[in-house]
């Protein structure tokens, strides 16, 4: 790998742990666990549409670690990486299919699985089903902020590729 390619992954994956950090001193906007807005993933979906599978999860996992670390919940890095992990491969799937001018759709589908991953860990943690009455609230709220998120990133293309033709 270059070392501009390499730079250009570091600054993204810092990029993402300012923003994940900066969330975390926002207050919940619901009472139910695991809802928030995941602005890092914004991101995420960008490297998703603009680098390789494999330089993506060096970000994301980067991304999970450190976060944990500097969030002080070293506990919740299985959740969010499972959470990532199948974001990460649905996203990386769902990119063969729909195309840039649609990727808040493939920010949807990742939120969805991202939250999928969390709620199979968490059965599994707790060895209880009682944790799926979260789970339609949690698709919810996905598809919300999975959509901003995708917006946010399809914004953010546009303006990283229309500066670069000009």
């Amino acid at each position: 790998m270059k070392t501009k390619r390499l730079a250009e992954l570091a600054l993204l994956t810092a990029v993402a742990l300012i923003i994940f950090i900066i969330e975390l001193r926002i207050p919940n906007l619901v009472a139910i666990p695991g809802v928030k807005l995941g602005l890092a993933n914004i991101i995420t979906v960008y490297a998703v549409y603009k680098y390789s599978a494999k330089e993506v999860a060096m970000v994301v996992f980067s991304r999970v670690l450190l976060g944990s670390i500097f969030g002080g919940n070293i506990s919740a890095i299985i959740y969010s990486m499972a959470g990532a992990v199948m974001c990460l491969i649905g996203m990386l799937a769902v990119k063969r299919i729909v195309p840039v001018n649609y990727i808040w759709l493939s920010s949807i589908i990742g939120a969805i699985l991202h939250n999928t991953g969390q709620i199979i860990i968490a059965i599994i943690i707790m060895r209880s089903f009682a944790v799926m009455y979260h789970y339609p609230y949690l698709i919810i709220s996905g598809c919300i902020a999975g959509a901003f998120t995708g917006i946010c990133a399809q914004l953010l293309i546009k303006r990283v590729f229309a500066s670069k033709s000009s």
